[in-house]
Order: structure tokens, then C-alpha cells, then sequence
């Protein structure tokens, strides 16, 4: 006969194991709040819910481990999942979905009573969703690991980014309530980010502006109004000789401190502590623990994004930053590994550079030697931008280097170009600004020309531009077009999402070029043209353009495969020889997908067609008569 204890006996024994980083409790929690939850979640529909364990993690508050276990494995799982009381896999849901209210819930089922036969599944539900998603494999993992896969979840990602998104929109208010400007907002983040990477400054800012019982009011008042000024200076202090330590100097630490040195003058900031202290808390909650969860995430650059929405001030300087998903899309078309050496020439935030060094170091497989030197060595930037180049150095800062290798300056400089390639490129990627004066501007292309030319032979360059970059059939466009296949071979074109960068409220529709530098482009050469129109994102009031189904990791993949496959697809991908006088995007040669065409929507279409033609004759009944 089965028998249930032994089940449990087996799961308690392993999780027993991590004690010192989990709390193991049976059927009813100390926690009220779990047993408020519980009180109606009865497997037999009425009563108090018992799940046969509740985990809680000593450092993580808002993970719960419920436990549903079963001795017989022919009772892991109904068919409709609604058998609670007699399968594992449905009694675990259930709990789930009462316990996810409040909590990040992480659902295990377990049936058997052996270790040879056990039978596990997983299952995540995040607080305030309506389903759960199966997770990890089919064995019992260590706590850490569950707790580690938990935190890097896709899902769990997308949570996070979406409160960071709505703090970012508390933090624009808060910021614009103290007359801050939109072209400082960032800077003063970056700052305190990098100043909060110091542990003095951690444990001594709280302190600022304390006072003691047996002060006078005067000695109180005067004790804050020095104490605002204190802590700005400090603040600015602090991050200075961090950049310094950081073997930043010269020139580069000067133009830094330039762009810092508002926050000590600043009269909100400067005059009044508990504003710049609130801020200083707020971001370390906020921000500082999204980036060491999700530790290589363009945050200031996302937060820079936030801020163009509400106040768009670099508009008529051309600066589109691209979104975090595309400069994860470029690494994964590079193929970008631990021996690469990325070079942007337009580096804005860094948030190419810093996708680039997420996929190297997760090729370097914990060789911290490996590590090292790609930080150091591999990560190359220029960014013209003085305000710009300084939230790129804190980004990179606040990423644990790679900041020595940028440069603040013109990427057309022959000494900028000379030093880019004495370090031998192998993989270029950038994002030009984009022209707003047709005639005076550097166009997108010249950018693209002049990544390539600092870039090894047989190198990739990857550019996002302006799809009329593209289209162009004479002009100085079109002759700029003929000078890249001269010198280069054009791999491929992918078409961008119409509304790409919405959330930096510029309505530029654009494509991806992928070139192979200093080879030439063979007359023959047949190149890749996706229609890549649909990343999955969607409009949100608050959040702007966003993942909100989850849908990019599965069309990501679709995208690298039919890229790397150079596979050719009715209404989605095509290969064409092309030359530069003709248009490169797939719109232009792809095929129609009439597989996707069914008899009513062909009915309906011609409909509509002989509607308009009858409304145009009766309309026009004397000219069509004759």
C-alpha cells in the first residue's frame, strides 16, 4: 500500500540540507499572512488549505516553496488539472493560485516513494498573475539553485522591469517637483549609483542631518541647512575619487567632474537634506536591486529613455537609444563570445557595450582571469555627447568596468580612429544619430563607414538606421550605399517594428544592416532581407512599449534562426542578390504568404472592393457614364 510519508520523508531530508539559507515549516506557516491565504484553500473545497511544506528563504521575502506530494506517481497529474485532492501536480496549483496574491510562488509536486522513481514538476507563479509557468526540469534542485533561477527567470525579469518602469515614472515626477532639469535627472542617478558602489558612503549618508535632544533649535536648524550641503558635496566627493581609483583621469575625470558638479549647487539638492537623502534610499532600493538581480541590463540608459518621454530634450540632437531587447538581438546575431572585441563608435549609454559583455562573460564560464580581461580589454566606446558619455562611464562603472575604454569625443577623429584600431575590433555595433538637418548632418551611413573602417578584416558590423537610409536611389545616400559594397558585403536587412522607438518618442521606422567589413560585396552574393515587423511588444499608458504577453524570447529565437538559416519565407524572408541601386528591405521582394489567406477573408476583401466601386460610381454617375 502507498504510503505518503515516505514521500515527504524523502523531500524533507533534502531540503533539510540548506537550513542555513531556508526555513522548512509543515502544513501551517508562522507567517499570518501565508495562513490568511490558506484559509479557504481546502483541496476537498471547503477549509483551511494544508500544503505538506512551506519554504521560505532567510534572505528573499517575497519567494515561497509550496510542497504537494503524493506516494503513488500514477497520481502526479489529472488530465484537467482540477483533481486536488488526488494529484500532486493539482493540489500544488491550487495552493499557487491562493498563495500568489501576495506572494512569488514557486509550486513543486512530488510523487513516489523512492528516489529512483520520484517524479518532480515546477511550477511559477508571480505575485498578481493569473497563470503559473512550468519551470527548471523534473528532479529536486539545491536551494540556491532555485532561488538563482528563480531571481534570472524570464518572467521574473519582466516583473522587475515593470516596476522599474513605474518607479522610473514616481522618480520623473519627484525630480520635476524639485525644478530639477530633464538633462540632469539622469546624470544625478548615475551619480548616486556609483556613489552607493562605495560602503562609507553607504553607512555614513543616512547620518546627515541628525540631531541630538539636547540641541537647541537654532543648533538643530543649523545642523540641517549645513548638513544639505555636506551631503551633496560628498556625494559628488565620493563618486570623483571612485572614478579616480578607477583609473580614470585627466582630461576624462575633469569633463566627468563638469558634468557632476550641479548636484553641489543645486537648490533642492543642496539646501534641503531629506530631499537628497530620500533619493539617495529610494534608488538604492529600487534601482541598485534590479542591477544586481538582472546584473547586465542597460539601466541608466532605460532610465535616460524614461525621462526623453516625459521631456524629449535631446530630440533635436538626434539621440534614439535603442532598446534593451535590440542590443541583446545585435550580440546574438554577432555571435559575440569571450574572445570578441566590440567596438561602438556612437555608444550613447553603453547599452550595446554592455550586452556584448553579458554574452562574453557568460561564454567565459567562470574564469575570472577571462572575466577580467574582457572588462578591461574587450569593451570599447565613443560617445560625442559630454552628458551622454558620462552616464556611459557610469553605466559601465556600475557594471564593474570596461568605463577606461571610452572615449568622449568624435568617432571621425583620426587619433579616436588610430586608437579603436590599434585594439583590433572583431565585431561593430552602433546606432547613429539621426539626422534632423538633411543637408548640414553627418549622415547615419558616414557612422556606419567609420565603424567599419576601425574593425578587422572579415569583421561583422551591425547598424540600426532610418529605413530611408535603405531605400535611397541617388544622392549622397545612394553614393554612400555604393561605397559600402565597394569596400564591404552586405549580409543581410531586417526590417524593424514601425513603432521601435516609441519610447523615446521619436517616429523613425528602421531596419538592421549586417555587414562583413573589408571584404567586398561579390556580385552574385545573395543577401538575407527579414521582415522582422513583430517583437511582440505592445502600448501601455504608463510602462510606454513594452513585453507585456512575454512573447519576445520565443520571436527572438524565430529571428536568429531564420537569420543564421538564411531560410526564405512568404510574407516574413527573402534572399536577393541586390546592388546599391536598389532598394534593401525585404517589403521590396517578398513573396505574399497566401497560405495564411482563408476563403471568408478573400470573400470579405472583395466585398469591400465592389462596396467602394459602387460608392465611386454613384458618387461620379455623369463622368463614368460617358
Amino acid at each position: 500500500m502507498a504510503n505518503e510519508r515516505k514521500t515527504e520523508s524523502l523531500v524533507r531530508s533534502h531540503f533539510e540540507k540548506f537550513n542555513d539559507i531556508i526555513h522548512i515549516e509543515e502544513q501551517i506557516s508562522e507567517n499570518a499572512q501565508v495562513n490568511k491565504l490558506l484559509k479557504s484553500a481546502s483541496k476537498k473545497g471547503s477549509g483551511i488549505g494544508r500544503p505538506e511544506f512551506l519554504i521560505t528563504f532567510i534572505g528573499n521575502s517575497d519567494l515561497l516553496i509550496v510542497i504537494e506530494c503524493k506516494a503513488d506517481i500514477t497520481k502526479h497529474e489529472s488530465f484537467s488539472k482540477d483533481k486536488y485532492s488526488e494529484f500532486s501536480v493539482d493540489g500544488v496549483l491550487l495552493y499557487s493560485s491562493y498563495l500568489s496574491k501576495d506572494f512569488d510562488v514557486l509550486g513543486i509536486a512530488v510523487s513516489g516513494e523512492t528516489k529512483q522513481q520520484l517524479k518532480v514538476s515546477h511550477f511559477l507563479q508571480l505575485k498578481g498573475e493569473r497563470k503559473p509557468i512550468t519551470i527548471f526540469g523534473d528532479k529536486l534542485l539545491t536551494a540556491n539553485d532555485y532561488l538563482d533561477g528563480y531571481l534570472k527567470s524570464p518572467e521574473k525579469f519582466r516583473q522587475d522591469y515593470n516596476s522599474l518602469l513605474a518607479f522610473t515614472k514616481f522618480l520623473n515626477d519627484t525630480l520635476h517637483s524639485y525644478k530639477i532639469l530633464e538633462s540632469q535627472r539622469s546624470l544625478l542617478i548615475s551619480c548616486i549609483l556609483i556613489a552607493l558602489e562605495n560602503k562609507a558612503f553607504k553607512a555614513a549618508y543616512p547620518l546627515f542631518g541628525s540631531t541630538s535632544p539636547t540641541d537647541s533649535p537654532e543648533e538643530k536648524k543649523k545642523k540641517i541647512e549645513n548638513a544639505s550641503k555636506e551631503l551633496s558635496s560628498y556625494l559628488v566627493d565620493t563618486v570623483s575619487n571612485e572614478l579616480k581609483n578607477a583609473n580614470i583621469k585627466g582630461d576624462k575625470l575633469e569633463n566627468l567632474n563638469v558634468q557632476f558638479s550641479f548636484i553641489r549647487t543645486d537648490t533642492s539638492l543642496s539646501t534641503k537634506v531629506d530631499v537628497l537623502k530620500n533619493l539617495i534610499s529610494d534608488i538604492d532600493k529600487n534601482i541598485n536591486s534590479f542591477i544586481r538581480t538582472h546584473e547586465y541590463f542597460d539601466v541608466l540608459g532605460q532610465l535616460y529613455i524614461e525621462f526623453l518621454r516625459y521631456a524629449n530634450s535631446d530630440k533635436g540632437l538626434g539621440i534614439v537609444l535603442t532598446p534593451p531587447h535590440i542590443t541583446e538581438l545585435f550580440s546574438d546575431l554577432a555571435q559575440v563570445n569571450k574572445n570578441s572585441i566590440a567596438y561602438d563608435n556612437c555608444a550613447g549609454t553603453g547599452g550595446f557595450l554592455i550586452s556584448a559583455m553579458k554574452n562574453m562573460v557568460e561564454d567565459a564560464k567562470g574564469d575570472q582571469e577571462k572575466i577580467k580581461d574582457i572588462k578591461k580589454n574587450q569593451l570599447i566606446g565613443v560617445e560625442y555627447q559630454a552628458h551622454i558619455f558620462a552616464l556611459a562611464v557610469s553605466n559601465m562603472y556600475i557594471h564593474q568596468d570596461g568605463k577606461t575604454n571610452i572615449t568622449n569625443g568624435s568617432c571621425f577623429d583620426d587619433e579616436i580612429i588610430s586608437e579603436a584600431k590599434n585594439k583590433k575590433p572583431t565585431v561593430g555595433f552602433l546606432n547613429p544619430p539621426y539626422k534632423s538637418d538633411k543637408k548640414k548632418d553627418t549622415d547615419e551611413l558616414e557612422f556606419v563607414l567609420n565603424n567599419m573602417e576601425c574593425l578587422v578584416d572579415g569583421a561583422k558590423c551591425i547598424a540600426i538606421v532610418p529605413m530611408q537610409s535603405s531605400l535611397a536611389q541617388s544622392g549622397k545616400v545612394f553614393e554612400l550605399k555604393k561605397k559600402l559594397l565597394e569596400k564591404h558585403t552586405l549580409e543581410a536587412v531586417l526590417s524593424m517594428p514601425d513603432e521601435l522607438f516609441f519610447n523615446s518618442n521619436v517616429g523613425v521606422v528602421s531596419c538592421i544592416m549586417v555587414f562583413t567589413a573589408h571584404k567586398p560585396h561579390p556580385k552574385n552574393k545573395e543577401t538575407f532581407f527579414g521582415y522582422f515587423k513583430n517583437d511582440g511588444f505592445v502600448k501601455r499608458k504608463v510602462q510606454g512599449r513594452i513585453d507585456f504577453y512575454g512573447r519576445w524570447p520565443q520571436i527572438k529565437e524565430e529571428w536568429l534562426t531564420s537569420y543564421q538559416n538564411r531560410k526564405s519565407k512568404p510574407g516574413f524572408s527573402i534572399n536577393k542578390c541586390v546592388s546599391a541601386k536598389d532598394e534593401w528591405c525585404a517589403e521590396a521582394y517578398m513573396e505574399t504568404d497566401y497560405s495564411k489567406l482563408s476563403k471568408a477573408q478573400f470573400l470579405k476583401t472583395l466585398k469591400s472592393f465592389v462596396f467602394i466601386n459602387e460608392l465611386y460610381l454613384k458618387q461620379n454617375g455623369a463622368n463614368s457614364s460617358s
